[in-house]
């Protein structure tokens, strides 16, 4: 079957006045319209194609690459809003539908917002929510403890940043870990820092624990390098200081002066560190 809202292998079958029809092995058929034929192509051959609903609601192909496909997250700009909805900008000529019971704040043109794309099954045609949460699951998780992760920033709360883990779950990162400018949208790899027993998911950006170690202690270093060797920092420096000139916990900053020190890369002074002859050389 033709799978609205995603790519599809397709047969090109026969050309027509109005474009390429295309079947899928269970002889069902879509348009690929003119201004999206190839200049060489072959009747039998197989060709990749976005299909989604046209404006009359009729299943049509394109090679373009849209800005969202279906059961996945992306930020898009809303163009315009009428009684019905809001309608977002997703890459192809027809816009993408968020009726106003689907926004989680009402929307306004211009405004760029986190939004999930679904299949309706009512009317068969692809939707966006703005609230996303209701798409994660933590009932089971497919993550542990140390994993590393895939998440986009969701939107922040009281506590801090909610993120979406591996496009299936839902995870927060703690304003105590979050130690760079983030925004909605925003796409990185992270850790499970901790699974909590409600299955709630603390997500870090850095990498945690052990595995945390040569990663800063290299952030350490270059911040070293950049400030012609000495950094006026210690282990009695403030954390609020240490996230300011360095983007790192109190915690990841100690570790990283330690093995950098155990390396003798480093020589520790009262006000300051500084880097020593073997690591200049």
């Amino acid at each position: 079957m033709i799978a609205i809202g995603k790519y599809n292998e397709l047969e090109i079958a026969r050309l027509r006045i109005p474009g390429l029809y295309l079947t899928d092995d269970e002889g069902n058929e879509v348009l690929l319209p003119n201004r999206y034929v190839p200049e060489e192509y072959e009747i039998g051959e197989k060709i990749k194609v976005y299909v989604y609903l046209d404006n009359d609601e009729r299943p049509v192909a394109t090679t373009d690459s849209p800005f969202i496909k279906r059961d996945e997250f992306a930020v898009l700009r809303c163009n315009q809003v009428n009684k019905f909805g809001a309608f977002l900008d997703m890459g192809l000529v027809k816009e993408l539908f968020c009726p106003f019971k689907e926004q989680a704040f009402k929307m306004k043109p211009g405004q760029w917002y986190l939004v999930h794309c679904y299949l309706d099954e009512e009317s068969n045609r692809l939707v966006a929510s703005s609230k996303t949460n209701r798409f994660l699951d933590n009932s089971e998780l497919t993550v542990k403890k140390f994993d590393e992760v895939d998440i986009i920033i969701s939107h922040p709360a009281d506590i801090g940043m909610n993120v979406i883990v591996n496009k299936k779950h839902l995870g927060m990162i703690h304003k105590t870990d979050l130690f760079r400018e983030v925004s909605i949208g925003d796409e990185f790899k992270a850790v499970v820092k901790k699974v909590r027993p409600d299955n709630k998911l603390d997500i870090v950006l850095d990498q945690i624990g052990f595995k945390s170690l040569e990663p800063n202690a290299d952030k350490l270093l270059e911040a070293l390098m950049s400030n012609k060797g000495i950094i006026e920092l210690t282990d009695k420096s403030a954390p609020d200081l240490i996230r300011e000139k360095l983007g790192m916990s109190k915690k990841s900053f100690k570790k990283a002066v330690g093995n950098l020190y155990k390396q003798k890369m480093i020589a520790i002074h009262d006000d300051y560190i500084a880097l020593t002859k073997k690591a200049i050389d």
